[in-house]
């Protein structure tokens, strides 16, 4: 799995000089299990019919703004060989805005083109629970 389709330049640049570091070993441990992750979570439609029971596999952050990643892309085959994830599906609060808060289509690529950054730390959690902790803050 070619990291770079997930994870903007300069967050995975300063990955890799942290796996040169004292904790070197928890990074290079954390960058195999987004590996892992990355690989296994649910392609488009993995989840149809879950509803708010599916699992938000990523999050995206940057300023007041959040994405949770439910599903990613299966991607055309040239996508695949180029290693463009396109699409991703999941629940997005734009500028703290929690009332036009919305389950859709998110472009991975676009994001990390904007410099938002991938959550290392994110716990994966069920749509319905974050949809109730964004609603809570508005």
């Amino acid at each position: 799995m070619d990291l770079n389709q997930f994870i903007g330049k300069s967050q995975l640049s300063a990955m890799r000089e942290a796996c040169r570091g004292e904790e070197g070993a928890f990074f290079r441990a954390m960058m195999k299990e987004l590996e892992i992750t990355f690989d296994t979570m649910p392609k488009t439609y993995g989840t149809d019919g879950q509803g708010d029971e599916a699992l938000a596999t990523l999050h995206y952050f940057m300023g007041g703004s959040d994405w949770w990643i439910v599903e990613k892309d299966a991607g055309s085959p040239d996508d695949v060989e180029q290693g463009i994830q396109g699409q991703a599906f999941g629940y997005t609060c734009l500028n703290g805005d929690t009332q036009n808060a919305e389950l859709g289509y998110i472009s991975i690529e676009e994001l990390i083109q904007y410099g938002v950054e991938l959550d290392l730390y994110y716990t994966p959690e069920k749509i319905g629970a974050i949809k109730a902790r964004v609603e809570r803050r508005g």
